[in-house]
């Protein structure tokens, strides 16, 4: 497996909600916040603080560093909690489930420390701000599978740098990049002269 370029753990969540998202974010360099990014990063200052503590009769570890040299991964964990039965991932959401987005992410964050540390780590946790609500995933082999899948994909996009083309669907109202994609456009040529004559040509 070609492990070059590096995927950082963060585009597989991206690439699994939209993949022109991913490719604006992490080949084009674009960022813009809206309120749920915001709402997002006020969420994390706890988890990004870096403070590790006892809760629960467990060890709660946070924002630790993550990589894997097989898979060529890299980034890091919002949290990984430790106790006599073993030790498992958890990242937080600040908002409702998306389809199975955080799970992809969630497992590609075991697939490193699986291999960082050489055990196997069944399962992990998201924790949803929004219903409060922590849920057990599973990493079953066809969820493994789907993370490397992914990754494979993301690094084509790395190689390739194609713009892949826009949803234009639900997805679209709350994603921060609404006004660099322009989905309502971009997926109509003759939309896209008329935005230039308007815009552009004046």
């Amino acid at each position: 497996m070609n492990i070059e370029p590096v995927v950082p753990i963060s585009a597989i969540e991206h690439y699994a909600y939209c993949p022109r998202q991913c490719a604006l974010i992490h080949c084009d360099g674009i960022w813009s916040d809206n309120e749920h990014t915001v709402k997002g990063t006020r969420a994390h200052r706890r988890v990004d603080s870096g403070t590790h503590r006892r809760e629960r009769g467990r060890m709660v570890l946070r924002s630790i560093p993550l990589w894997s040299e097989d898979l060529g991964l890299s980034g890091r964990a919002d949290a990984i909690e430790v106790d006599d039965d073993g030790m498992w991932p958890v990242e937080y959401k600040s908002g409702v489930r998306h389809g199975n987005s955080a799970d992809l992410q969630l497992c590609a964050q075991a697939l490193c420390l699986e291999e960082m540390l050489g055990i196997k780590i069944p399962n992990g946790f998201v924790w949803y701000g929004g219903p409060k609500r922590r849920m057990h995933v599973e990493f079953t082999e066809d969820l493994r599978s789907e993370v490397f899948g992914i990754i494979e994909m993301i690094r084509k996009q790395f190689l390739t740098g194609k713009l892949p083309e826009a949803v234009d669907d639900e997805r679209c109202g709350p994603c921060q990049l609404l006004h660099y994609c322009l989905p309502h456009l971009s997926r109509s040529p003759r939309k896209v002269y008329r935005y230039l004559d308007e815009v552009v040509f004046g």
